[in-house]
């Protein structure tokens, strides 16, 4: 270890452990501690810190460093029993570590500064619980920083399950009753709706291209199926056929998307407000308004994605069990199968996938018709829950689907992914907004944050050399 990094390191130690101790001072005068006992745990804490990090941290970063920390540093260094003067002109190691760690950095500070700015907005929201939970947080996200540096496999998935524990060891302990069941059972409705609908696009992800057309299927099925229930159909029929339409609006994106690849966001997006449109068009004839359709949805259905469904007499909503089922089946699909490895091979090269005679056209429009159906079949679920059809159901999916694709490290690009780590993405998106309305944030004040805690995670993903061979 140069001398450089040897200061760099006793001096860090020294000032996290004096922080430490002013901390813990703050949150015993906070309580209204008795300042003997303020004292004596401050000192305490200092101490402990210290100790730990002169005789552990420092050792493990480098294994081959023999002398103790707390002493001075060598001037020359031992090596088979001759002396090697230091170097001159050593680079300043703390510099050095920031240059090669921006991204981290700027993350780091980054979650410092929306703390602050929470702070602010919210009345309510710093405290001293709060404020050690904060602490405990960046210390995790510290540690797995350190851990991901010898993980080499399966780098997104490492990341991804990170943030994950990180996001719900600070909501834990920053929001009460945020390990109730009544919580988890309510994040995981939510998630499986939004699992459901990022199911389409995570296939047609893993090709290059993305469907913009999904919160539109969304908002037409949930309407067109209340009105097709309303006009007397049964609901099974009705569902089935709201489905077929979610098939057939995949094919239409899948057919012309492939003629016109350069245009495909464009014509998803198009594709998207023309079904839209027609729908409205469709259940408005004879009625005063399309927006929302009101009428009785059959229990059955309601019993599905409703809070307090049950699943053969248990208290589980047949949503969350339908969603794991599901995301079994697809993750199965997708790494053990012919069709799995081929859909893979061709987002990851079509030139060399055509040369193995993998039908580039029957795959594109496959994501696409899959796309459709999942974007209906949300549609339809969504219901269920609501009680009543709504066109605009689908909008906030625009935005999410997309981001739960990337926040889970599927490359955009193609070839890389899959929806287990979609999986991953759908849950760090849910606890983050579980997190931010438990605060007492606003709409727009979650939609600010939301947005800034995913740059810096999208951004840790760009970092893995996968992605970054892509570009």
């Amino acid at each position: 270890m140069r001398r450089s990094a040897f200061l760099f390191f006793k001096g860090l130690g020294l000032l996290f452990a004096i922080l430490c101790g002013i901390g813990t001072a703050v949150l015993g005068w906070y309580d209204g501690a008795d300042w003997m006992n303020i004292v004596t745990f401050s000192i305490a804490v200092t101490g402990l810190i210290l100790w730990g990090w002169y005789h552990f941290s420092v050792r493990w970063i480098n294994s081959d460093l023999k002398q103790n920390i707390l002493s001075q540093f060598q001037k020359k260094d031992q090596v088979e029993g001759k002396d090697l003067p230091e170097e001159e002109n050593e680079e300043n190691f703390f510099f050095k570590t920031i240059s090669n760690n921006k991204w981290k950095v700027l993350t780091f500070i980054l979650l410092i500064l929306i703390f602050i700015f929470v702070s602010f907005i919210s009345e309510s929201f710093f405290s001293g619980r709060t404020l050690v939970s904060f602490l405990i947080f960046l210390g995790f996200i510290i540690l797995m920083g350190i851990v991901g540096q010898y993980v080499t496999a399966q780098k997104s998935v490492f990341i991804g399950i990170s943030v994950l524990i990180a996001l719900f060891i600070i909501g834990a302990l920053t929001i009460p009753g945020f390990l109730s069941l009544l919580n988890m059972k309510a994040m995981l409705v939510f998630a499986s709706f939004l699992g459901l609908a990022v199911v389409g696009q995570t296939f047609v992800a893993l090709l290059g291209g993305l469907d913009l057309s999904i919160p539109f299927v969304i908002g037409a099925s949930n309407v067109a199926l209340m009105s097709l229930i309303t006009k007397g159909v049964p609901p099974w029929l009705a569902l089935v056929a709201v489905l077929i339409l979610g098939l057939i609006v995949g094919l239409v994106n899948g057919i012309l998307s492939f003629r016109l690849q350069g245009q495909a966001l464009i014509l998803t997006l198009g594709v998207g407000f023309f079904v839209k449109g027609g729908v409205q068009i469709l259940v408005a004839m004879g009625t005063f308004s399309a927006g929302t359709v009101f009428g009785v949805v059959p229990d059955w259905m309601r019993n599905i994605a409703s809070m307090n469904g049950e699943t053969v007499g248990l208290p589980i909503p047949p949503i969350i069990l339908i969603w794991i089922i599901a995301s079994i089946i697809i993750i199965v699909a997708l790494r053990l199968t012919k069709w799995g490895r081929n859909l893979y091979a061709l987002g990851g090269s079509r030139l060399s996938s055509a040369r193995l005679s993998i039908s580039e056209r029957g795959y594109w429009i496959g994501a696409y018709v899959i796309s459709g159906f999942f974007a209906s079949l949300t549609g339809a679920m969504l219901l269920g829950w609501s009680g009543g059809g709504f066109i605009g159901v689908g909008d906030t999916y625009l935005f999410l689907t997309i981001a739960a694709v990337v926040v889970g490290g599927t490359s955009l690009l193609g070839g890389v992914g899959g929806y287990g780590l979609s999986v991953i993405g759908v849950l760090i998106l849910q606890i983050i907004t579980t997190v931010l309305v438990g605060w007492g944030l606003s709409w727009q004040g979650q939609q600010f944050i939301l947005g800034l805690l995913i740059i810096p995670m999208v951004a840790l993903y760009a970092r893995s050399p996968h992605i970054r061979s892509q570009i």
